[in-house]
């Protein structure tokens, strides 16, 4: 089998507030392989967002290590996290986050200047993705004249505009209604395939769960497959 695209060893996240402690997550063993699209399931609260932002390099556990693409992030200084996480992940949440004053187009290019891409490349990637997902005629509308559908499929492609390795996702169909969130998440899916990715797709959805190569659960702080 090839080298996982992100693998979590270890991870422990406890929370602590006065004497109280709250172990979040208690020794989480994962591995995301190319191609993979692995749905995380559990209740509300059981630690599913939080695995995510660890794995997402956007909070750091309190030990265990994070490697992606066969990077070690456990010992790297914030900037270098930063980049890491520019070049090799994309992370989408159940609200779309979009900013509000540019334009999807806009939107789609930003994380790609931040990382250095020249305007004009940026500018070609995000209409070609945007065209990918039928927004093109819609590119150079703000977020406010998007519908909630319209809306995450930029936030989707957004997450993809850097080429990343891993596509993380918390509930991304969350806020929409169920015909919509049908429709959404298909072009997630065809997306990720297309991209070349790998995926970790928090839900609650079951139906959405079973579209995908395997489901892991969140149980008492550890994954076990479902």
């Amino acid at each position: 089998m090839n080298d996982a695209s992100l693998r979590l060893s270890g991870i422990r996240r406890t929370f602590v507030s006065g004497e109280e402690k709250l172990d979040v997550l208690r020794g989480v063993e994962f591995e995301l392989f190319p191609g993979e699209i692995v749905a995380l399931v559990g209740p509300s609260g059981a630690g599913k967002s939080t695995l995510l932002h660890i794995a997402g390099l956007l909070e750091k556990p309190t030990s265990g290590e994070v490697v992606v693409g066969g990077i070690s992030a456990g010992h790297r200084s914030d900037r270098e996290r930063t980049g890491l996480r520019l070049s090799h992940l994309g992370f989408v949440y159940q609200f779309h986050h979009l900013l509000p004053e540019f334009t999807a187009l806009e939107n789609v290019m930003v994380p790609q200047m931040i990382a250095g891409v020249p305007k004009a490349r940026a500018r070609e990637r995000a209409m070609f993705l945007l065209d990918k997902v039928g927004l093109a005629a819609r590119a150079g509308h703000r977020p406010a004249k998007l519908s909630g559908g319209e809306q995450q499929r930029v936030a989707i492609v957004r997450a993809l505009a850097n080429g990343p390795k891993v596509l993380l996702a918390d509930e991304p169909t969350g806020n929409l209604d169920e015909r919509t969130a049908d429709l959404v998440f298909g072009e997630l899916l065809h997306l990720v395939r297309d991209e070349g990715l790998s995926a970790l797709i928090a839900t609650h959805n079951p139906a959405l769960a079973a579209r995908m190569t395997r489901t892991v659960q969140m149980h008492e702080g550890r994954l076990v497959p479902l």
